[in-house]
């Protein structure tokens, strides 16, 4: 995407972030950025006031924008608060409890008190209609038409605005699901439809009617906001087109996501993501850790060999917070990173154990943090910072935002201080190291769940409220290197503009490798692809395209696959066993000899073609300078108070170096760089944080 006039939206659950990039002008590569508070009632509202002043800085109109990529937090949220639409989900009779029996376990054993998250679509409006393909795709039962147009009256009765079809074993053979679809958008024409076969065309029956629900759930709401948002953009003189970022880290055009909209879920992180991909190549970092802090919570994802984590299935809306199976599962193509309901709006409590515990609710940004002085009262992560000088009042969101140290500091007081008999600035010390220890913990969780540690890593953290905690969080992983990027209080937006337009599909072709058809694999294969160019070739007509091939396998009887890559391997049962066992043994340090293989699932991804960029030199050492002052700052790891000297990070040049203690202020965030480690600036203008 080399268009010459940026402008990248990053809406999340307090700020809504904005990066405009003017490359070709006087100042090349000139990046503005702003913060502005998102308008949650309304989210384009934020976005387009956001638009209007950051175009109004460069002396820009809307008509002088060639690129409008965006990513939003609305079908995740939806989905959390479970505020999507009323929707009605249609099955194969005698399935209508497959959404609620879920996976048939417990994932927490020993909890009496476990409550399972409700579905998104209510028993009575889970309908049957009689129809029943074979696991082999041929018809056991024909679509029962009359009974399903039957159906209508009821969808009526009961004002569905959505409707999922999700039939047994569509994934082989999809044409009753393709039927239904016709025969009932016909009837209902104002009502959105969703079918499993083309939003999940995978094995496994809860998963891909899960799946199918979530886009049904969101697609109405999600229409109406895109048509929101550009009925915005053109009455402000934007006649660009609109990308939309995926959580898979590509972005796509508005038609996918509106068909498509739970791509969409975990979009802004995902950006993050892409943009600590780019740092860790600039680097050399190849074991990276990118860690995301905004307003509302943290994301966490390993970066190895300059390439995130993937995954094809993802959990919305966990009733706990790291237990596995208690959310709602889509299955989908996503960066596989923790999310933590940690960030500076976080709120503080004392819980029925007289421990501080922190988040997930958030303050968001209405009322927000107390110190915002817009009526919220409850000490938030944020009012902890301002307590322990980690902020400076004055020029915090680039000075917009104008913060009441006295009010941050009466939160912290009346809501922690004084339930436990601590002093305000120990309560606040207290609050970051709770809410630093969450995330530590979920980092480590998230290492060994991947076989992997944090130890040896480098840290790249972004996002407003980043800055302030990084070097803590390092400390507590045994990480020795921190790495800030160049306006990082808004680096999921930055990283939505090296995002490449990409798609990709998934077909279930059960098969043993014994009995492979390298001809039937490549047809497969061939069918795969021109169902993503289709998709890819409306945001980049003429653009090179990667192509990316992988089969999920296992050894038959295990009940989970794992990821082979098959971009230079042969479709051929020697090749294809050869691919397994070597990422087998990659994982689990030994292959099960003399056990039959099999293929479950095929991916092919399909993305613009984009290159990591190369690596940058150091640049030699030189003194930073006088500072703009000091400042009483109280350190997480001693309590000790000390004073901090003050630089503005747009004065220190490259290769400038200095020691902690200090605070960088830039307009997005502040970097805090505690007592014993130094801090330096790199070649791309990275702040470097190392332990000695």
């Amino acid at each position: 995407m080399n268009a010459r006039t940026r402008l990248a939206v990053d809406i999340g659950g307090t700020f809504t972030d904005l990066v405009l990039t003017l490359p070709d002008r006087a100042l090349p590569d000139r990046i503005l950025t702003s913060k502005v508070l998102t308008t949650h009632d309304a989210p384009e509202a934020a976005v387009i006031a956001g638009t209007t002043a950051i175009l109004a800085e460069a002396g820009l109109t809307g008509a002088d924008l060639d690129l409008v990529i965006h990513g939003t937090t609305l079908a995740t949220n939806a989905l959390i608060e479970r505020k999507g639409a009323r929707t009605a989900l249609i099955t194969t009779a005698g399935f209508r409890d497959s959404l609620e029996i879920a996976y048939e376990h417990r994932f927490e054993q020993y909890d009496l008190y476990m409550e399972r998250p409700a579905p998104l679509v209510d028993r009575d409006l889970r309908l049957e209609v009689p129809e029943r393909m074979a696991a082999d795709g041929s018809v056991l039962l024909p679509l029962d038409e009359a009974a399903l147009l039957d159906l209508a009256d009821v969808l009526k009765s009961q004002r569905i605005e959505a409707v999922a079809i999700s039939f047994l074993h569509a994934y082989v053979n999809a044409d009753h699901e393709l039927r239904a679809l016709e025969l009932l958008s016909a009837a209902l024409p104002d009502v959105a439809f969703t079918i499993s076969c083309q939003v999940c065309r995978e094995i496994r029956e809860y998963e891909r009617t899960s799946t199918t629900v979530a886009n049904a759930y969101v697609l109405p709401l999600m229409g109406r906001y895109l048509g929101r948002m550009g009925d915005g953009l053109a009455g402000i003189g934007v006649g660009c087109p609109l990308l939309l970022m995926m959580s898979s880290g590509g972005v796509c055009t508005i038609e996918t996501a509106r068909r498509f909209p739970v791509r969409l879920v975990e979009s802004g992180p995902a950006g993050g993501v892409i943009l600590a991909r780019r740092i860790a190549a600039q680097g050399g970092y190849d074991r990276a850790l990118s860690f995301d802090m905004g307003g509302t919570t943290a994301k966490i994802t390993l970066i190895d060999d300059f390439t995130p984590q993937q995954s094809r299935h993802f959990e919305v809306a966990r009733a706990y917070r790291f237990a596995k199976g208690s959310g709602i599962p889509v299955r989908i193509p996503v960066i596989d990173m923790v999310e933590i309901g940690a960030g500076g709006g976080s709120i503080a409590r004392v819980d029925a154990l007289r421990r501080i515990a922190v988040g997930p609710d958030s303050a968001g940004s209405a009322p927000g943090p107390a110190c915002y002085d817009r009526g919220g009262t409850a000490p938030t992560v944020t009012d902890a910072d301002v307590v322990l000088g980690r902020i400076d009042p004055d020029r915090f969101a680039g000075g917009k935002i104008t913060l009441r140290p006295d009010k941050a500091r009466q939160a912290v007081a009346d809501g922690i201080g004084v339930e436990l008999g601590m002093q305000t600035r120990e309560a606040a010390r207290g609050i970051t190291e709770i809410v630093d220890e969450t995330m530590a913990s979920a980092a480590r969780v998230h290492a060994v769940e991947n076989g992997k540690d944090t130890a040896n890593r480098a840290l790249i953290a972004f996002g407003g409220a980043a800055p302030l905690h990084a070097a803590r969080l390092a400390q507590k992983l045994g990480i020795r290197r921190v790495i800030i990027p160049v306006e990082a209080g808004v680096g999921s937006a930055l990283g939505f503009l090296d995002a490449p337009i990409a798609y990709e599909v998934v077909r279930t072709v059960l098969i043993r490798l014994s009995a492979i058809d390298p001809d039937l694999i490549g047809t497969l294969f061939r069918d795969m692809r021109a169902e993503a160019e289709a998709v890819v070739r409306l945001g980049t007509p003429d653009g090179h395209l990667t192509e990316t091939r992988t089969a999920f396998m296992r050894y038959r009887g295990q009940g989970h696959e794992i990821a082979v890559k098959l971009d230079d391997v042969a479709l051929d049962p020697v090749s294809l066993q050869a691919a397994f066992e070597a990422a087998y043994e990659r994982l689990f340090g030994r292959i099960i000899p003399k056990l039959e293989i099999e293929a479950v699932t095929w991916t092919l991804s399909l993305a613009e073609d984009t290159e990591l960029p190369a690596g940058v030199e150091d640049p030699p050492a030189v003194n930073a300078g006088a500072s703009a002052g000091t400042r009483s700052i109280i350190e997480s790891a001693t309590g000790e108070t000390v004073n901090a000297a003050v630089h503005a990070r747009s004065a220190l040049p490259p290769g400038a170096w200095l020691d902690g203690p200090a605070a960088i202020i830039e307009p997005g965030t502040t970097t805090i760089v505690p007592t014993g480690m130094t801090v330096r600036i790199g070649g791309g203008g990275e702040l470097i944080i190392e332990a000695p």
